[in-house]
């Protein structure tokens, strides 16, 4: 079984709460928007420790460091059949310093040439509503999940 472990970090501004995404880089995903982003997440390798692998991610993807109170949020499975566990921390982050590792991809596709390819090309902050619109449709759960959290903090 496939796993991955990330992070959803979000934020309360007034009434609003905004969530950050990131959108996965390379030719695959160049001209996808919606249902395309994603939670800063990675699989998970053997024996090791689900939020040491997401804090792991997210500053591999986003090139800073999360430091908080990590709230797990109930796993998903993703419709290629691989499962999410994520955490939840409320933070802030400036989307125009952030840089992503990269890897080497074969492109096109049996050419036998290699080209760097950024793991994460866009960082963004969004609105509860435009999140649940832009992020994999299995991952809405998590947003519906800090919503419900939020709220019943509140009372």
């Amino acid at each position: 079984m496939k796993a991955s472990a990330g992070i959803l970090l979000y934020k309360k501004e007034e009434q609003d709460l905004y969530f950050f995404l990131v959108h996965p880089g390379g030719p695959f995903w160049k001209n996808k928007d919606l249902g395309a982003w994603s939670i800063p997440k990675g699989e998970l390798l053997a024996n090791e420790a689900p939020l040491t692998r997401a804090r792991i991610e997210f500053e591999e993807e986003t090139g800073q460091a999360i430091n908080g109170t990590f709230l797990p949020l109930t796993s998903i499975k993703q419709k290629g059949g691989k499962t999410v566990m994520a955490w939840a921390v409320s933070g802030d982050i400036d989307p125009a310093v952030l840089h992503s590792n990269s890897f080497l991809l074969e492109w096109p596709p049996r050419s036998g040439r290699k080209t760097e390819i950024p793991e994460v090309d866009q960082w963004a902050w969004f609105t509860s509503e435009e999140a649940k619109r832009r992020i994999n449709p299995a991952q809405v759960a998590f947003i519906l999940e800090i919503i419900a959290l939020v709220r019943n903090k509140q009372g």
